[in-house]
């Protein structure tokens, strides 16, 4: 199948031929959007027309909480408190008492994350002595209607710390016995208060059942920094590199210069990757430095319009903008790196066989070789497309087009 006339990350008009997965040829368009292309276009039936709109990466969305999720649902006001304990309480009182079943919540809104743009998805799915599996087994359900549509991940998650409450860590072993691909951690100093036993007993999990681990941070500074290092030492003593995440680390970048700019190098010599929502506030991520040392960063829109917070809309493009806006960038460069974390930086910690993004400038994703998970999305430069998110986007998994218009195929 051939893409005609589109424009790579807004580069000249070109001609994309795929075949099966991946992307076979990029060459300059055959003869614009004038006249001649549209012959062309006309001749080869099974062509799909770009009409000059950017050839980007899939989006990849790489902190989600699907189980949560209450998109398409009537609003309910915020009743959460504050802390994560709070906030879990919260939702574990709600989560079964919404309007539909946890099963088609879930199933739709991975609809609507793939029919806006986004072809892979890691998502955390909490596993505790209230929820049991029955949260993971909605994701896995959904993961398997979909399953031609996008490429899920997902991650035990045990929200409700692993010491509080007895049963829990047989919970998380559970989980990765039903089918879960990564097994997470969370705040092992504030919530479990125990770092070792926490630590020990995700790590002995990923190791056990050969997964990733993906540990969340919300822990305040040298607290969060103390965590990280107890994270970076473990996954180098165990020989993972590559195959740990650290989620949000809210606390990590408050710090000195010297203090930031240890940890990037620690993390980029350990290739421990690092996910955010892009929250508001000073809690954002050196992103620049991330990049120029090579650390695998991706970006997630994590709950979404759930118990825990009214945001969230299954859009990678929105939560794009909000990556920008809070890290305050107006250059088109870092505009676009902003895409480019969105798309191929989460794609690199899902598959861990693609190369880190090479400072700020790479644009890769759609080139000769790379596989067909693809937007056509409508702008001028990669930096309006992100400013205006235009609802004119064509989706491809596997190169096979999926959504077209935000509607699913």
């Amino acid at each position: 199948m051939w893409i005609r006339d589109v424009r790579p990350w807004g580069g000249d008009l070109s001609d994309v031929r795929l075949e099966g997965e991946v992307v076979a040829e990029v060459r300059p368009a055959a003869g614009g959007t004038g006249s001649a292309s549209a012959e062309v276009a006309e001749r080869h039936t099974a062509d799909l027309r770009g009409r000059g709109r950017l050839l980007l990466p899939a989006f990849a969305d790489v902190h989600v909480h699907l189980d949560s999720t209450r998109l398409g649902l009537p609003f309910r006001p915020h009743t959460g408190g504050t802390g994560v304990w709070e906030l879990m309480l919260n939702d574990r009182a709600h989560w079964r008492t919404a309007e539909v079943g946890i099963v088609e919540r879930v199933e739709r809104t991975l609809g609507l994350m793939v029919a806006r743009g986004t072809t892979r998805v890691r998502s955390f799915a909490q596993v505790d002595v209230d929820a049991g599996l029955e949260r993971l087994e909605a994701v896995l359900a959904a993961r398997e209607a979909h399953r031609e549509r996008a490429e899920v991940q997902v991650i035990a998650f045990p929200q409700a710390g692993l010491l509080r409450e007895e049963g829990s860590a047989q919970v998380l072993e559970d989980a990765l016995r039903a089918g879960a691909d990564v097994v997470g951690g969370i705040d092992p100093c504030s919530l479990d208060r125990d770092p070792v036993r926490h630590l020990d007993i995700v790590f002995g999990l990923a190791e056990r059942y050969g997964v990733p681990v993906d540990v969340h941070l919300h822990e305040p500074g040298e607290l969060g920094r103390f965590s990280a290092d107890l994270v970076l030492e473990r996954t180098v003593a165990l020989g993972m590199q590559g195959n740990v995440l650290i989620s949000h680390g809210y606390g990590l970048w408050d710090g000195t210069e010297r203090q930031t700019r240890d940890l990037v190098e620690r993390l980029a010599e350990a290739d421990v990757a690092t996910a955010t929502v892009a929250p508001g506030g000073r809690q954002t991520l050196p992103l620049e430095l991330l990049a120029g040392q090579g650390v695998r960063v991706g970006l997630g829109e994590d709950g979404q319009r759930d118990y825990w917070s009214p945001y969230g809309n299954a859009d990678m493009l929105d939560r794009t903008w909000q990556l920008a806006f809070t890290h305050g960038f107006r250059r088109d460069e870092l505009v676009e790196h902003c895409l480019a974390v969105a798309t191929r930086g989460g794609a690199t910690i899902m598959d861990r066989s693609l190369g880190r993004l090479d400072g700020v400038g790479d644009r890769p994703g759609v080139a000769v070789g790379d596989r067909a998970d693809l937007v056509l999305l409508a702008g001028e430069t990669p930096t309006a497309a992100v400013m205006d998110r235009s609802p004119d986007r064509t989706v491809l998994h596997r190169g096979r087009v999926v959504a077209e218009g935000l509607e699913l195929v």
